[in-house]
């Protein structure tokens, strides 16, 4: 009741609604351009995909702004915030047109593949800044006390844009496809993200020019020197709080097995169950391998909290990562549609439990005036970790991604890492280690 009595205040806040709208519709759109440069690289009758593709596709969208995220993200502290939104949004509108332009002809090649690529980097690395910009203005669409309650529905709403703008994409895609070769359907997707991105603008400008900050008297962003002090102090501070470290250490090796097997479900479904020029069952079943996983994760948030109570933080992790290496051996390395539907949907509420119950850790672990940079550190160790599991899966499977002993690996790789969980949290007490989580609400990272 209070939280719905919290959420319910939240929504009187018209700054909050409008904020609320400007995320789904920027997420939307930006999930369409995720989904639509995955299918042309990945799901079309002229290209032969394999492993270092997607290795490609994750590089370009998280490791540029992983990298200069910490010194970028200081201009948000000097930049007008809605300005920052606005022009975000406008020129990712004008590089959906562009790719659109780009590949509506079907050439491809040469210069076009690398003027693609360079369009797809510009996207990703400002849908990075336009969400750190979004995070910085919700202080000032809501009162002080109502922070944790706004900021439990931000990470919820924003991954519902994505998959809106995913799902919206993919369906397109599929029906297109019939009629239109899968270029042309493409850029009429990127065409159509143009339009999202167009949107958002749109309302962003419903914002009056300084109502999302910076104050007028707020401080001048760190010079480069003092950013990396404050990452290194960050790491020493993580050093001494060993739940912390334990935990971001264990999602760390965890997303290594879970990245390299989505990246052998991908190769799967594109080459393994269907031919290459199949373009469109493939995509289907991915979508539908996407869809449990998804459903995965939002069941994740309704039973990772009631498990963690009752069974203690540290033992509920050990579950996850033992269940994860279970769920991977059987029915994950079982080479049947079906069974990796079922898979993907078990070992999705397994994962997001995992993250979910880290972030709770690192909340609860870390003191206030260093949670900012650790939580970058935890940000650029997820997606460099994403990169390096994609690059494992393509040195160890074979083309069509059908290698029982490997995907029985990735499962073994999760039993070992409980193991080591098991081992470093041993001399713990769980009281001590999942400290203030009930004050924490992991259901509500």
């Amino acid at each position: 009741m209070n939280r719905l009595a919290g959420l319910r205040r939240l929504w009187r806040h018209r700054r909050f609604r409008r904020l609320l709208a400007v995320r789904i519709a920027t997420q939307s759109a930006d999930g369409l351009t995720q989904v639509t440069t995955a299918a042309y690289v990945l799901f079309s009758p002229q290209s032969q995909p394999d492993a270092w593709s997607i290795v490609t596709i994750l590089a370009i969208a998280l490791l540029p702004f992983s990298l200069l995220g910490p010194f970028v993200s200081g201009l948000l502290d000097r930049w007008n915030r809605r300005q920052v939104i606005v022009v975000t949004d406008l020129v990712r509108a004008v590089v959906c047109l562009s790719l659109g332009a780009l590949i509506v002809t079907g050439v491809r090649g040469g210069w076009r593949d690398a003027a693609f690529f360079a369009l797809v980097l510009v996207s990703m690395s400002l849908n990075r800044f336009m969400l750190a910009g979004l995070s910085a203005s919700l202080e000032h669409t809501i009162d002080p006390d109502e922070y944790l309650t706004a900021n439990s529905v931000m990470p919820i709403v924003g991954p519902i844009g994505t998959a809106l703008g995913g799902g919206a994409a993919t369906i397109a895609r599929l029906t297109l496809s019939t009629v239109w070769p899968t270029y042309r359907a493409d850029a009429l997707l990127f065409t159509v993200a143009a339009a999202g991105f167009a949107l958002s603008l749109t309302i962003s400008l419903g914002f009056t020019r300084d109502a999302l900050g910076p104050r007028a008297d707020a401080a001048r962003p760190a010079s480069a020197r003092s950013v990396l002090g404050g990452l290194t102090a960050a790491l020493r501070h993580i050093a001494a709080r060993r739940p912390a470290a334990i935990g971001l250490a264990t999602i760390g090796v965890h997303r290594i097995w879970h990245g390299a097997a989505s990246v052998g479900v991908i190769l799967l479904f594109r080459t393994y169950f269907h031919r290459v020029d199949e373009v469109t069952p493939a995509l289907a079943d991915l979508g539908v391998w996407g869809a449990a996983t998804a459903a995965g994760f939002i069941a994740a948030s309704f039973v990772t909290p009631l498990l963690t109570r009752w069974m203690g933080l540290k033992r509920w992790i050990l579950v996850l990562l033992v269940g994860c290496g279970v769920f991977q051996i059987v029915p994950g390395s079982i080479f049947v549609p079906v069974a990796l539907f079922v898979a993907a949907g078990l070992i999705g509420v397994l994962a997001q439990s995992i993250k979910i119950c880290v972030d709770t850790l690192v909340q609860t672990h870390i003191d206030d005036e260093y949670k900012g940079r650790v939580f970058i550190w935890y940000d650029m160790l997820f997606n460099v970790v994403q990169v390096g599991s994609a690059a494992l899966a393509a040195l160890l499977l074979p083309p069509d991604g059908a290698s029982t002993t490997v995907f029985v690996l990735f499962g073994v790789g999760y039993l070992l890492t409980a193991v080591g969980f098991a081992l470093a949290t041993a001399r713990i007490p769980a009281a001590e280690f999942a400290r203030d989580d009930a004050r924490a609400a992991p259901g509500a990272a």
